[in-house]
């Protein structure tokens, strides 16, 4: 056979589509050029339908989330036999029953065939019956809200599931038994949300007692109870508005009592200078009293040696006068200096009321969590993870070559770079992530709901992101790289623990090379 060129092939095959009268689509294109090339061409790979499927299945047991990180890699890498053996092999962790059904049933539908699948049928349920479960669905989501973005995917392809035309009740009797455990944990978020909002609130009423004079301190909890309920709500919001509170109301206990000192001080010094007041009132008087006597005496007096002792007396007067009123000035002016100095330290306690919420966990150089934040938000997520059993990463950052950053172009640019970190960062995380500065070079980022495999792709994507963002010292473009460790919590690990074994991760990825990251 004589080997065609492509272009006699593409006539051949327009030829053949006008001859059979077929549609010019690219389905018919394809199927007759491969036809008249002799080959034959693999139809593409179903890549988002197949994540579709990955997505409903449970997560339950560990054997459970091997298999669907294992299949998750074999989709990404399009490859059959791999998306065949994590399917059967998960069938061997799920019930008995229904669930290797459903999966033969998904499947075939992507024309894999698994033999070992028995047929089963499940009895006969009326579209409508269907219709009416799906309403009810329908009518729960208003309470639940929309902050769980894969619970709302999971809920969509539950519904459309049940409103196809000759639905599989097997199948819907998976997807609805996954939906009932993801509902559970909605549900008891929504309980939680509803419990800190009471405590917010109270909060903010044993406060009202503790305000000061200045209703700025009222307006200031009722901002931050109105930025805490708008939606989203989300149980982290609600934690970080409630520490801000009672960092708020210690601050506000701190600054009353300076200010009642201060009062106290003032009305010390009013009472002084009324005190001191009335004395020059009885001294000038006095005063006044003695210079009208000396008067008196001298239009007595006769010659010049009455008059002496006359003079000496008056300038005595004088004198002692004089005194007085330098004493009076200087003691009053004494106390101005301490009451203004006692207004500055007011207003230095009332800029730091404003700022303290964000200082008391923050880094103020990068504005990631410090180690306290970092501690707080770890207990906050190794409780989710404990509570859910939904996997939770943490991964280990340290810039490359940091030390020798610093001593090339000085602490300050060493300090951009650490911001410049933690700039990118925050754009490519998640809402749900958390950044935290562990210490100098070193940075913690928490990933709920996320996978080993998954953590360290987010930790990749973090480096590929700041290679396109070059650091800028002056003039001068830095490539900044990092080298990471990652580690999900393991059952019965605690977080600290985890985040050692991240750490040691990181450390093996610096002596591979660094640049890179690495699973523990």
């Amino acid at each position: 056979m004589i080997d065609k060129k492509p272009f006699e092939i593409a006539r051949e095959t327009l030829k053949l589509l006008t001859a059979r009268k077929l549609a010019p689509t690219p389905g018919n294109y394809q199927s007759i050029y491969s036809e008249v090339a002799g080959v034959n061409i693999e139809p593409p790979f179903p890549v988002d339908r197949l994540i579709d499927i990955a997505q409903v299945l449970p997560t339950k047991t560990p054997g459970q989330q091997k298999q669907r990180a294992l299949l998750d890699s074999a989709i990404r890498q399009l490859n059959w036999e791999g998306v065949k053996n994590a399917l059967m092999a998960y069938g061997g962790f799920s019930p008995p029953a229904p669930v290797p059904t459903a999966i033969g049933a998904l499947v075939s539908g992507l024309a894999i065939t698994d033999s070992h699948a028995p047929a089963t049928s499940a009895p006969a349920l009326t579209a409508e019956f269907f219709e009416q479960i799906a309403r009810l669905i329908e009518h729960t989501l208003p309470a639940l809200g929309t902050d769980d973005v894969r619970f709302s995917e999971q809920t969509q392809i539950l519904l459309k599931a049940m409103r196809l035309p000759g639905a599989d009740a097997v199948t819907i009797k998976m997807m609805l038994a996954n939906f009932g455990n993801r509902l559970s944990f909605a549900a008891e978020d929504q309980a939680e949300i509803k419990q800190q909002l009471l405590k917010l609130l109270h909060l903010i009423i044993e406060n009202i007692g503790e305000l000061s004079v200045d209703d700025r301190w009222l307006s200031g909890q009722v901002e931050a109870l109105m930025t805490a309920s708008t939606p989203p709500l989300t149980l982290r919001r609600l934690d970080d508005v409630e520490r801000r509170l009672k960092d708020v109301i210690f601050k506000q206990t701190e600054a009353k009592g300076r200010a009642l000192e201060a009062q106290e001080e003032m009305r010390q010094m009013l009472a002084t200078f009324i005190e001191r007041l009335s004395q020059m009132t009885e001294s000038t008087s006095a005063f006044h009293g003695k210079l009208e006597e000396n008067a008196r005496l001298i239009e007595q007096a006769k010659t010049i040696a009455e008059i002496a002792p006359v003079l000496k007396d008056v300038v005595g007067a004088t004198r002692s006068m004089a005194h007085d009123s330098l004493s009076a000035r200087d003691e009053l002016r004494g106390m101005r200096e301490k009451a203004l100095a006692t207004d500055a330290e007011l207003v230095k306690l009332h800029q730091e009321l404003d700022r303290v919420s964000s200082l008391a966990r923050h880094d103020p150089l990068t504005g990631a969590l410090n180690r306290k934040g970092l501690d707080e938000a770890l207990e906050r997520e190794v409780s989710n993870v404990r509570r859910k059993d939904s996997p939770l990463c943490m991964a280990m950052l340290d810039i490359d070559n940091f030390k020798k950053l610093n001593d090339q172009l000085g602490h300050a640019t060493g300090d951009e770079a650490l911001t410049h970190l933690a700039t990118v960062a925050r754009e490519v995380m998640r809402p749900q992530d958390t950044l935290s500065r562990y210490g100098g070079e070193e940075f913690v980022i928490l990933l709920p709901d996320t996978p080993l495999d998954k953590g360290v792709e987010a930790m990749t994507r973090l480096q590929r992101e700041l290679t396109k963002r070059f650091f800028l010292a002056g003039t001068e473009k830095i490539l900044i790289t990092f080298s990471a460790g990652v580690a999900q919590l393991a059952t019965d690990e605690t977080g600290p623990d985890a985040i050692k074994r991240a750490d040691q991760a990181m450390y093996l990825a610096k002596r591979a090379g660094k640049n890179r990251v690495l699973g523990a």
